[in-house]
Parts: structure tokens; sequence; C-alpha cells
């Protein structure tokens, strides 16, 4: 049975390492999809550290946007796909051009997002998707704030009910939300 797992928690809780782990013990061909792109020295740093805590034989691919497509590409029966993060890609998607505008590109995320929770359901491989709970804090004071945490606990609702799996992590800790698999 193809699994899809939802790994959520908030920063630093241990999501992304669980996800590794989950890929190392699958036995599989690993492809890691990261999100992040490098915007200054700092985030460099960071993704070049997190390029070092995978293995070698891991294959990486760079996705900041176009995830369905990608995954598509990727897919294979005898796959594990890690996708890391979530939050980023509809940062990502969401805030392009907003350099430019004081609005969204509503209908860019509109058309990702539906792409993705189309795709998903066909995959061969297995997948797991890393997101962050951004809901738990207090109510954003900016429009832009709001509409992002509101559409990454939208998107979050959304891609628990195509997941078999739904795990929750915190303080390196993880709790089955849902299990089917």
């Amino acid at each position: 049975m193809i699994v899809r797992e939802l790994i959520l928690g908030g920063a630093r809780s241990g999501k992304s390492s669980l996800a590794l782990q989950r890929a190392h013990d699958s036995g599989r061909n690993v492809v890691f999809v990261a999100t992040a792109q490098v915007t200054d020295a700092e985030m460099q740093t960071r993704i070049s550290r997190h390029r070092s805590e995978r293995p070698e034989n891991w294959q990486t691919v760079e996705a900041p946007t176009q995830l369905a497509t990608t995954l598509l590409k990727l897919d294979k029966h005898n796959a594990f796909i890690v996708v890391d993060c979530i939050t980023l890609w509809l940062s990502n998607v969401l805030c392009t051009g907003l350099a430019d505008t004081p609005e969204f590109d509503d209908d860019a995320w509109q058309s990702e997002r539906k792409l993705l929770l189309e795709c998903l359901p066909t995959l061969q491989a297995e997948i797991v998707l890393v997101s962050n709970e951004v809901g738990w804090g207090i109510v954003p004071d900016n429009l832009i704030a709001r509409r992002f945490r509101d559409e990454q606990g939208r998107l979050n609702q959304l891609l628990a009910s195509c997941c078999e799996r739904v795990t929750l992590v915190a303080a390196g800790l993880s709790l089955t939300l849902k299990s089917m698999a």
C-alpha cells in the first residue's frame, strides 16, 4: 500500500528529522524535494547544513514552485519522496511578485494548490510532506500575515484529507493524528 504522510509541527519541532528518519527506514530510493530558496547568506548556510545531513546517495531536487509538476516527474514505484517544506512552497507561490504589488497572486496559488491536491492520490511513490502548523499563535496584525496563516491552515487541512497518515511533532516527540496505513 502506498502511504502519503503529512508531518506537521512548529519551527524546530523535529518534523524534518522525523521525515528524514522515515525516508532512511523505507529502504527505497529517496528523493528529497527542497522548496527553500537562497535569499541571503544565512539562508545559504541553512541550506548547506541541511544538505550535509542527508546521505549522498539521496537525490535532491529543488522545487520552490510547480511542486505537482516536479512530483509527477519524480514518481516511481520504488521511490520515497520527502517534500520539505510545504510552508516555504506556499510562501514562494503566494508571494511571487509581492514586492511589486500589495496583493497575492491568488490565481497562481489556486492553480498550484489544485494541481498538488490532484496529483497526490495518483503517485506511486511513498511520500512525506513536511509542513508548519502556524495557527497556534496570535492573530497577525497585518493582512499579508493573516492571509498566509489562513492559507497555510486551509492547505494543511486539505493535505491531511489526502494523506493516509498525519503526524504532529512537538519537542521531538511525534503524535499520530491519523493512520489508515
